[in-house]
């Protein structure tokens, strides 16, 4: 009996020892998986931090997140169509654009329009020909120079911006071009097009703008398109403006390569596209909460003295952003305008219309939306 009890007694003892053991077991075990995650969650937090931090500083096609800009904020661009600030030399000088700058000098030909311009936010222009001094003037029928102190008629007027992509920008060589951007840029105007994108802030909304040619290459233009799109997103556009030179002339429906170039642009993230090259209005579709302008028709337009069709437009859209997003909302504007404030010939002081004949032109571009086809 005593060996026996002697025996249990161990037995309790070594059970009692076991589960202290094992108990101070679990509890290291426990302490070190704790500092392991510990120094693990630091160390790893670090290296995100390294990560992260370097990320920043990659250039914007390298980075493999762009984080978005909560920005809130409301915005009206005023957009408007062809400006030939100059004349082809075979004109008659004494009605030319160039004519009336010597003598009304460069605040006559905005001056109906500027306080439009200026109580907006942005105003874009297609500036469709050359400030240059070249003398190298190329094959084409008609080619367009003025003087680069015509900038200021745009620059005296409130206009930010101006697509440089259309058939006339290099009228007298490469060089007219290259000084036509110069001249813009020096006179606080941005130009774009080609592949040439902008990115201007305004009111802390950073505006990507894309200008595409597209009367050689039709459709072949896509990728330039994509790509375009997809640069000033990486340059952290919160808005996107799309402008064509696209269309023909004095066709007033849009042609099948506008309708799906502009439905592209739209697909790419596009948040407002337009166009000119035809002279004449054309219709406005509205496609997947976005608008399409398709020709804004002329403006100051030096190309012509005396157009059978001075009707033309400022088309204004006010933007939302919410968190940087661009709200789809129909903000939208139409000033109905004549590219001459006389009757009968262009004076090339483009006027907004009044009573009837606003009325006139208004009724004009609804009867002119209904006529674009239906998109497939």
């Amino acid at each position: 009996m005593t060996y026996k009890r002697k025996t249990a007694l161990q037995q309790k003892r070594y059970r009692q020892k076991k589960i202290r053991l094992t108990l101070a077991a679990a509890a290291v075990l426990v302490l070190a998986t704790g500092c392991v995650l510990f120094f693990t969650r630091n160390s790893w937090a670090k290296g995100f931090s390294a990560f992260a931090e370097k990320e920043s500083t990659e250039a914007p096609e390298t980075a493999a997140v762009k984080v978005p800009r909560l920005v809130d904020a409301q915005l009206t661009v005023s957009l408007m169509g062809d400006c030939t600030l100059g004349t082809d030399e075979a004109f008659n000088y004494d009605t030319s654009l160039n004519a009336y700058f010597a003598t009304q000098g460069a605040d006559y030909f905005f001056q109906n329009v500027r306080p439009i311009l200026e109580a907006d936010d942005l105003s874009i222009v297609n500036m469709e020909g050359t400030l240059t001094e070249s003398t190298e003037r190329n094959w084409e029928k008609f080619a367009f120079k003025g003087s680069p102190d015509f900038v200021n008629i745009l620059s005296g007027s409130s206009v930010e911006a101006a697509n440089i992509a259309n058939n006339h920008s290099h009228d007298y060589g490469d060089q007219s071009f290259e000084d036509t951007k110069a001249t813009l840029k020096e006179a606080g105007i941005t130009p774009f097009g080609y592949d040439d994108t902008a990115v201007v802030t305004v009111k802390g909304v950073k505006v990507g703008l894309v200008g595409i040619y597209e009367l050689n290459d039709h459709l072949e233009r896509k990728q330039q398109l994509k790509d375009n799109i997809a640069q000033v997103r990486r340059d952290g556009a919160d808005l996107i403006i799309v402008v064509f030179h696209w269309g023909n002339e004095r066709e007033t429906v849009p042609d099948s390569n506008q309708m799906t170039l502009g439905h592209l642009a739209v697909d790419y993230g596009a948040d407002l596209v337009v166009g000119h090259h035809p002279h004449v209005l054309q219709g406005i579709e509205e496609y997947r909460g976005r608008y399409i302008v398709y020709s804004l028709a002329n403006f100051c337009f030096g190309g012509n003295s005396a157009p059978t069709d001075m009707d033309t437009m400022i088309f204004q859209q006010t933007f939302t952003l919410r968190n940087g997003e661009v709200l789809c909302d129909s903000n939208t504007k139409i000033i109905p305008c004549s590219v001459s404030s006389a009757t009968g010939y262009n004076n090339y002081q483009p006027t907004p219309s009044e009573g009837s004949e606003a009325e006139r032109i208004l009724q004009k571009i609804e009867d002119l939306s209904s006529q674009i086809p239906a998109a497939p």
